[in-house]
């Protein structure tokens, strides 16, 4: 089959689930359908609609992409170390249950703006609109790479279509439409991915060379293991497609899903994986996905790209949720409207696209953020504890200084102790994650009380 007619049944695919989204999406007429996701008489999402929203919500299209091509450097111990980031469902299942138990917060800003003060919810919300933007470029440069190469016209053409078509279905229901469409993408994500597994596991070794393959040493990749391990304490607070599922539900509900969604997205990523410990044992080199799926024949490579439009749609239609609630309900810019809401998500889905026009890296989305938020950990850590005003702004603007630090290359590479690819990673979220703790007990008042 010619390239070009590889090219059509890609565009195909993409059209297609697009459309199909776009019809199944239910139509919000109300604030509570459009940003809370409640149905028919105000019945709220159930257990696994929940667990089945927040996993595929978490398997980005660039997260599977990172999974495989971890994988093909670093073989099974790539696919573990960054499918440690899937700890953050249960730090954050943890806190906020609390938070709403035992506080009686119903969202994170409610309880940042009792008690640090409308600075803290600034400050707070540029750090998740800053994540959320991100989050549209990061998986819709996944899917232009599918099309052709970067910077080419089938490439930005690519990304341009997908992000109008996801935007069109978002648009119809908010939160309702992405955890409708979740559900199914799941399903989907999951049949797919057990397609292509029963594909390349009888062309190789078998499993035990997956599940053998890499080195656990520091430089093998358990240094990302472990800095996925630190920032999975801070990074859940700074991605409002997590943290708002978790006030949508009753705490209980809300609790089992977010502990249920941590080994299932887990094992998910490690399978993902799997696709890059194939391309390494087939010598291999790029993009492990891309190469796989270019490697196995016509109908494995749409499988492994309907994949990847299942995880990025799912990204990204939550993406335009969260940032449309952030801005509409949270933030109360305008008001807290349908009409708002739908005009909010058209305008992240333009800047969002920006970014795609300057080459981006993909995983510097991850890593990069994730080191820039590690002031977090202690905010919600220690959510009850009687401490300064000021203790939330200092905190994190600590940490945001070490990621700032190190993204523009300053950090010495004297204070990097440990070898390795991540090593420097490692060594800058150690000590940034130390000293935001340390400023943080250092405002620390006298009592535990919460301040209300």
């Amino acid at each position: 089959m010619t390239t070009q007619n590889i090219t059509l049944w890609q565009w195909i695919l993409v059209i297609a689930s697009s459309l199909v989204l776009i019809a199944i999406s239910p139509w919000a007429k109300t604030k509570s359908d459009f940003f809370q996701a409640t149905r028919k008489n105000n019945k709220k999402p159930g257990l696994w609609l929940l667990t089945s929203s927040l996993v595929i919500s978490w398997i980005f299209a660039k997260s599977i992409t990172n999974a495989a091509n971890l994988g093909l450097s670093y073989g099974i111990v790539g696919g573990v170390a960054y499918a440690t980031y899937y700890l953050s469902f249960l730090f954050a299942g943890i806190i906020i249950f609390k938070l709403r138990v035992k506080g009686g917060f119903q969202s994170i800003h409610q309880f940042l703006s009792s008690k640090y003060g409308r600075g803290a919810v600034i400050l707070f919300s540029l750090l998740i609109a800053f994540r959320l933007f991100n989050e549209v470029w990061s998986n819709t440069i996944v899917i232009g790479s599918y099309f052709g190469e970067v910077g080419s016209k089938p490439y930005y053409l690519a990304i341009l279509v997908f992000t109008l078509l996801t935007l069109l279905y978002s648009l119809k229901g908010g939160l309702s439409s992405s955890m409708l469409t979740d559900a199914i993408q799941m399903v989907l994500f999951a049949v797919l991915l057990c397609v292509i597994l029963g594909v390349i596991l009888p062309d190789s070794d078998g499993i035990s060379s997956y599940l053998g393959s890499g080195d656990w040493s520091l430089s093998g990749g358990v240094d990302l293991l472990l800095v996925a391990l630190i920032q999975s304490i801070s990074y859940p607070f700074h991605d409002p497609v997590m943290t708002d599922r978790g006030f949508i539900t009753d705490p209980q509900t809300m609790k089992k899903a977010f502990y249920w969604a941590v080994p299932i997205g887990f094992i998910c990523i490690v399978l993902f994986s799997f696709i890059g410990v194939y391309a390494a044992q087939k010598g291999m080199e790029g993009e492990a996905a891309v190469e796989v799926a270019q490697s196995l024949g016509i109908i494995s490579m749409l499988v492994i790209n309907l994949i990847m439009i299942t995880s990025a749609s799912s990204t990204l239609d939550s993406a335009f949720a969260s940032f449309s609630k952030l801005m509409a309900v949270d933030l109360k810019i305008g008001q807290a409207s349908v009409s708002s809401g739908r005009l909010i998500m058209v305008l992240i889905a333009v800047l969002g696209t920006i970014p795609v026009f300057f080459n981006p890296t993909v995983l510097s989305a991850t890593t990069i953020s994730g080191t820039m938020v590690i002031g977090l950990a202690p905010v919600f850590v220690f959510w009850q504890w009687r401490v300064h005003r000021l203790a939330f702004v200092l905190t994190v603007l600590t940490g945001t200084a070490f990621g700032i630090w190190f993204a523009t290359g300053a950090y010495p590479k004297e204070w990097v102790f440990f070898p390795g690819s991540y090593g420097d990673l490692l060594s800058v979220n150690l000590l940034g994650t130390a000293a935001c703790f340390l400023v943080f007990i250092f405002m620390k008042r006298k009592g535990n009380a919460l301040v209300g």
